[in-house]
């Protein structure tokens, strides 16, 4: 999509450090940020039972619905962002952005097969998936381990449902990059932020 020239997109694993990344590609390279975390909230009161099945059905569950009586399979293939809902809302967020430089677009929503279709050029885009561990000790160190599992009734089985989860779909993610041929970065604990910062930038060729 012409339109959509001037966008790289980083996509990746939770916990891959995207947003730490692409604040300094943009900062570095005088680039817009768009962060898709950022505008979930605003992406469901936009959003219909009709155009976000899996969303309506996620916020009429309890936590513990969400997190403990479904198996990590069934949350892979049931949480609505995994499954793409909302992207066109991404799509059309960028398309009414005001002229201005390029725009570094970052989030666990960025699907490979959804942006794929976009690119006018496959370098600009890249995923960063991380290790099991790696992602344990990124969130570990934020404080952010328990913010979800914590408000369930079984927080330690609660916290393994969403690690099993997320490295399904990590797993899935590189998968799917690799099938259409995109850039993917793993991320382990020997990487600094500045390895992983200069891997993306020669990744999308700045």
């Amino acid at each position: 999509m012409t339109e959509l020239r001037s966008v790289y997109w980083i996509g990746g694993g939770s916990g891959a450090g995207k947003s730490t990344i692409a604040r300094r590609l943009a900062a570095r390279h005088g680039l817009r940020l768009y962060d898709t975390d950022g505008v979930m909230s605003d992406h469901g009161r936009r959003s219909t039972p009709e155009t976000c099945p899996y969303l309506a059905e996620f916020i009429a569950m309890d936590m513990d619905e969400r997190w403990l009586n479904r198996s990590p399979e069934t949350m892979l293939e049931t949480f609505h962002w995994y499954r793409g809902e909302g992207f066109d809302l991404i799509v059309e967020d960028l398309l009414g952005l005001p002229p201005g430089p390029g725009v570094v677009v970052e989030g666990f929503r960025l699907l490979p097969h959804l942006v794929e279709p976009l690119l006018v050029e496959r370098r600009r885009a890249a995923w960063l998936l991380p290790t099991p561990e790696f992602r344990r000790f990124a969130l570990e160190s934020r404080g952010s381990t328990w913010q979800i599992a914590g408000r369930t009734s079984d927080p330690e089985r609660a916290l393994r449902n969403l690690l099993d989860r997320d490295r399904m779909f990590t797993d899935r993610l590189a998968l799917e990059a690799a099938s259409l041929g995109l850039p993917v970065i793993e991320v382990d604990g020997t990487m600094t932020e500045n390895d992983v910062a200069e891997r993306v930038t020669t990744a999308f060729g700045l």
